[in-house]
């Protein structure tokens, strides 16, 4: 998965980026914006966005304001502190993933489509649900070792 998820990235970059020089060249360079490309860009950076961000959540990367930790001395209080932010972290993040959920019923319901190329918008609004679901399924991932590294902790 890990190699699957480091490639995928990697080519949605790169077709992110690719896109944007080819828009750059020909709109400023040229002088013929190419009709539809920034439509077409949609799908891949908003799918590049979601799987960062799943990938961050994957890796347990995310950006942290633990000012807490400053205080905490012992790992016992480190872990605790995890075990906390995760729980909030869940709870928040599924009370979202239910909003993407209506959402996604509701975008598969419309079925609209982008204005010149009449891409269906569903393919990547659907993003934010999968994206959400599996930052969730990482987050009680990681809830579940800390509660491991806490109860291990405790038995000693």
């Amino acid at each position: 998965m890990d190699t699957f998820s480091k490639y995928l990235l990697t080519c949605l970059i790169g077709v992110v980026a690719l896109g944007q020089f080819v828009q750059v060249i020909t709109r400023y360079v040229l002088q013929i914006p190419v009709m539809g490309l920034e439509e077409t860009m949609l799908y891949p950076t908003v799918w590049l966005y979601m799987l960062g961000a799943v990938n961050a959540s994957r890796e347990n990367t995310h950006i942290r304001a633990n000012v807490l930790e400053i205080w905490l001395t012992t790992k016992r209080q480190h872990t605790v502190l995890a075990i906390v932010g995760e729980i909030i972290s869940l709870i928040v993040g599924l009370w979202l993933l239910s909003w993407a959920w209506d959402f996604t019923r509701y975008s598969w319901r419309v079925w609209k489509e982008s204005p010149t190329l009449y891409i269906p918008t569903f393919y990547s609004d659907i993003s934010l649900f999968i994206g959400l679901a599996l930052m969730m399924l990482y987050t009680a991932l990681h809830l579940l070792r800390h509660i491991r590294t806490l109860s291990r902790e405790t038995a000693r």
